[in-house]
């Protein structure tokens, strides 16, 4: 999830490195690699994601991260204080009352719609909270949080009760979790000193994934602004952290499209050197808020014309850079953002969709820029999305 609070100096940043290598001949990309993030509107209380998950489909979308926060599963530390009225939605996993309310319908979803999910493992409940009422407090410990991790893993891995529940959708297990999202930003992670916490919480949460289902992956949760500086501050930490995750995950927020090539070189510049070279890299956050005269930002602000531009140019780059660079998959940052008529802060313009006056979705320019992209790249008819690999459940 984007964060508005960074820095000029790196969303700005200059395209100083040369390529290293030319650029991949080819430019279509494999099932999966083009992705959005699903947050806003479309993950809030109430809202149903099945109408916008279909558009996401006959848009070329083929993998939706989305943030699975830890407060809105287990908000109560004891079934003592849940309020009687909420009890029935909760069951006792470890002694914490756990519902999946909301997450169960994105990922019933997804398995309809044969699309991939990348669930954000985020967001301290108070009682589980180093700093309670501060919403970018990391964990108190790392057991409630490992454990946590492991009870969706058993939800909605290989083995997970989600699908022994729902036999009639397609079974799609979740192999992939992030942990964490911007750990090095002190609006993610309130503690300066964030390296070692965060190394400590990736080996515990690790541990009770690969217990509960050892063919899945863990990926970094995406490092923002300095991500090159910050990985490697990550490996300095020592006692094999490399061997702590299976994935980098980075957000390369720049003003120029070009620039996203510069930022995952220098990224994998820090992972050569760290003996990570075969790692693939996602690229979990990106993208252009059309905020240009609306609000302030941090120079990569545009209007929805230059968003738009950016959008296809940006897709373009990244699946021509995809093999030379080892990208696993890109999300673009965001699927549906909020009604547009607030200063607040330039992410709120970021979404390839907003919500108009009355607060329905509509399409801005950057969807249709998208849309066209990815359904070249994918080898699907833009004028026909059932052709091909795109011949996929839109129920």
């Amino acid at each position: 999830m984007a964060n508005p609070l960074r820095p000029a100096c790196l969303v700005a940043l200059a395209t100083g490195l040369a390529l290293l290598a030319p650029a991949a001949a080819g430019a279509r990309v494999p099932f999966g690699f083009l992705g959005v993030m699903a947050d806003g509107p479309i993950a809030a209380p109430g809202f149903d994601p099945a109408s916008e998950m279909r558009t996401m489909v006959e848009s070329g979308v083929e993998s939706v991260r989305v943030g699975f926060h830890w407060t809105d599963a287990q908000p109560y530390p004891n079934m003592a204080a849940v309020p009687t009225a909420e009890r029935s939605r909760y069951r006792s996993i470890d002694g914490v009352p756990t519902t999946f309310d909301r997450f169960d319908p994105f990922v019933a979803n997804a398995a309809l719609r044969r699309t991939r999910l990348l669930p954000v493992l985020t967001t301290a409940p108070g009682w589980a909270a180093k700093y309670p009422g501060q919403f970018s407090s990391p964990p108190a410990g790392t057991a409630g949080y490992a454990r946590y991790a492991r009870a969706l893993v058993e939800r909605y891995g290989p083995r997970g009760g989600f699908w022994r529940e729902n036999p009639a959708l397609p079974r799609r297990p979740i192999r992939d979790w992030q942990l964490w999202n911007e750990a090095n930003l002190r609006t993610s992670w309130s503690d300066r000193r964030w390296p070692a916490p965060y190394a400590a919480l990736l080996r515990a949460a690790r541990r009770e994934i690969k217990g509960a289902d050892p063919g899945a992956r863990i990926v970094l949760g995406g490092f923002a602004n300095y991500s090159w500086s910050s990985l490697a501050a990550l490996y300095r930490v020592g006692g094999g952290v490399r061997h702590l995750f299976d994935r980098v995950a980075i957000h390369p927020y720049t003003r120029e499209v070009k620039g996203l090539v510069t930022i995952i070189e220098r990224v994998r510049l820090v992972m050569r050197r760290n003996g990570d070279r075969r790692k693939k890299v996602l690229v979990t956050e990106f993208g252009w808020p059309s905020a240009k005269g609306k609000a302030e930002g941090f120079g990569i602000e545009t209007t929805e014309r230059g968003q738009a531009v950016r959008v296809r140019r940006s897709l373009n780059l990244l699946a021509r850079e995809r093999k030379r660079l080892r990208l696993a998959g890109i999300h673009y940052y965001t699927w549906l953002g909020g009604r547009e008529d607030s200063p607040e802060s330039i992410f709120l313009y970021s979404g390839l969709r907003r919500l108009d006056s009355a607060g329905r979705p509509v399409s801005k320019p950057a969807h249709a820029a998208f849309r066209r992209t990815a359904l070249r790249l994918e080898d699907c008819r833009a004028k026909a999305p059932v052709a091909s690999r795109c011949a996929r459940p839109a129920r």
